[in-house]
């Protein structure tokens, strides 16, 4: 089984679980506005990906940071403070199998690829 964590709200999220009902994966959805997200989940997926990739730096959570603040994140644990507490600003969707990252974002030639049956 599969974990699609976002926001019911963002285009991308939506273009995803639309292709994954298409195409009968099977998922669960966890949704950061109402369940959040744990410190040690996005260090986990910071050790997988990098915490730079797990920041949507395109987010309009990120942009409306002040300069100030955006300066103040330049490692892991910073990213992970600001993301615990701005859900927001985790690029999305991102997909787990178990504790492993399987993508992040949406693209259907992707997708084709990854979710082969």
């Amino acid at each position: 089984m599969y974990t699609v964590y976002g926001i019911p709200n963002c285009d991308t999220v939506k273009k995803a679980l639309v292709w994954l009902e298409a195409h009968q994966i099977p998922f669960e959805f966890h949704n950061y506005k109402k369940q959040g997200i744990t410190a040690a989940k996005l260090k986990n997926w910071s050790s997988q990906l990098g915490w730079d990739v797990v920041l949507n730096k395109k987010s309009s959570t990120w942009r409306g940071l002040s300069p100030e603040v955006q300066a103040t994140i330049t490692n892991e644990k910073a990213a992970i403070k600001l993301l615990t507490e701005n859900t927001s600003g985790i690029k999305r969707p991102l997909i787990e199998k178990g504790n492993q990252v399987i993508a992040i974002g949406f693209d259907a030639d992707t997708y084709a690829k990854l979710f082969k049956k």
